[in-house]
C-alpha cells in the first residue's frame, strides 16, 4: 500500500509540474500560433504579389512559377524558425538545419543529372539565348523550339519528330540559332566539265539568279570556283535570302538548282557525271580471254 501511495504521489507531482510548465508556456504557444497564422497569410500574399510582378519582368511562365514558389516556401521557412525560437526549441532548429543539409547532400548525389538539368534550365531561362519558335541546331538535332521547361527543351525536327533534349546537353554544347538574324546565306555546290569556259559559267550562273524571288539586293550573288574534282571543276553559288523558317532556306535552294540547271542546258554547259577509270592488268586479261572464248 505504501508503494502505491508513493507511486501516486510521484505521478501527481509530475503531472502538476507539467501543468505548471504548460501554463507558463501558454503565452509563448499563443504567440507561436499567431506567428504561424501571420506567416501563412504573409506567404500567400508574397506569392500573389510575385505572380503579379514577375510577368512584367519575365515572360517565362515556368521560371516565374518557380520563383513565386521559392519565395512562398522561404517565407514559411522563416516563420517556422521564428516559431521554434519563441518556443525555446533552439536545438530543434539546429537539428532541422543539419537534417536539411544532409538530405540535400544525399539528394544532390542521387539526382545530380536532374539537378544539372534543372540548374541549366534556370540559366537558360535567365539568359534567354533562344525562345519558343526559334530554329536551332544542336550537336545531334535540328528543329524548331516548341517549349522550354526547367528540365528539358522540346524541339520539333523538320521531319516532324518531337525531341526532348535535356537542358544540360543544350547548355554544355554549341548551339546555332538561325532565327537570331533575319537573313541567311545559301551555298549551292555544283560542277562543270573541264572544257567549259569558266567566265561563261560565272556569267550564266549569275544571269540565272536575276529576278530571283526574295533575293537580298544588298548582298549580290557570288560564284566561287572551289577546286578540281575527279570529273568536274567545282564551284559554289552563294546568295542571301530573308529567313524566318526552314522552308525559306530549302525552297530557295531548290529554286536555285532548277534555275542553274535550266540556264546551263540553254547555254550548252555540261554538268558531268562522275567518271571512274578501271585499270586492268595484262595478266588478268590473259586469264579472262580463255573464259570469254569458251
Amino acid at each position: 500500500m505504501t508503494d502505491i501511495n508513493r507511486a501516486f504521489t510521484l505521478l501527481s507531482g509530475k503531472l502538476t509540474r507539467w501543468l505548471q510548465q504548460f501554463i507558463l508556456l501558454l503565452p509563448n504557444l499563443l504567440i507561436a500560433l499567431l506567428i504561424l497564422v501571420v506567416t501563412f497569410f504573409a506567404a500567400r500574399l508574397v506569392r500573389r504579389l510575385m505572380g503579379q510582378v514577375l510577368p512584367r519582368v519575365s515572360t517565362h511562365a515556368t521560371l516565374n512559377n518557380l520563383v513565386s514558389t521559392l519565395a512562398y516556401l522561404g517565407v514559411l521557412l522563416v516563420g517556422t524558425f521564428f516559431t521554434l525560437e519563441v518556443l525555446s526549441l533552439d536545438k530543434t532548429v539546429t537539428s532541422l538545419l543539419a537534417g536539411v543539409g544532409i538530405i540535400g547532400l544525399a539528394l544532390g548525389f542521387a539526382f545530380q543529372d536532374m539537378a544539372a538539368n534543372f540548374i541549366s534550365g534556370i540559366i537558360i531561362a535567365v539568359q534567354r539565348p533562344f525562345t519558343v519558335g526559334d530554329v536551332i541546331q544542336t550537336d545531334a538535332f535540328f528543329g524548331t523550339i516548341e517549349r522550354i521547361n526547367l528540365r528539358t527543351l522540346d524541339l520539333r525536327q523538320v521531319t516532324g519528330e518531337l525531341v526532348r533534349v535535356p537542358n544540360r546537353k543544350v547548355f554544355e554544347s554549341a548551339v546555332i540559332n538561325y532565327t537570331v538574324t533575319t537573313r541567311r546565306r545559301v551555298d549551292l555546290d555544283c560542277g562543270v566539265a573541264y572544257d567549259s569556259d569558266l567566265e561563261q559559267v560565272r556569267a550564266v550562273a549569275l544571269q540565272a539568279m536575276r529576278d530571283f524571288p526574295k533575293l537580298l539586293t544588298d548582298r549580290p550573288p557570288e560564284v566561287m570556283f572551289t577546286g578540281f574534282g575527279d570529273s568536274a571543276i567545282t564551284f559554289t553559288l552563294r546568295f542571301w535570302i530573308p529567313y524566318q523558317q526552314q522552308v525559306d532556306y530549302v525552297g530557295a535552294k531548290s529554286e536555285a538548282v532548277m534555275r542553274i540547271k535550266r540556264a546551263f542546258d540553254e547555254a550548252g554547259i555540261v554538268i558531268p557525271f562522275p567518271i571512274r577509270t578501271l585499270d586492268v592488268s595484262p595478266a588478268l586479261l590473259a586469264q579472262l580471254r580463255p573464259t570469254a572464248a569458251e
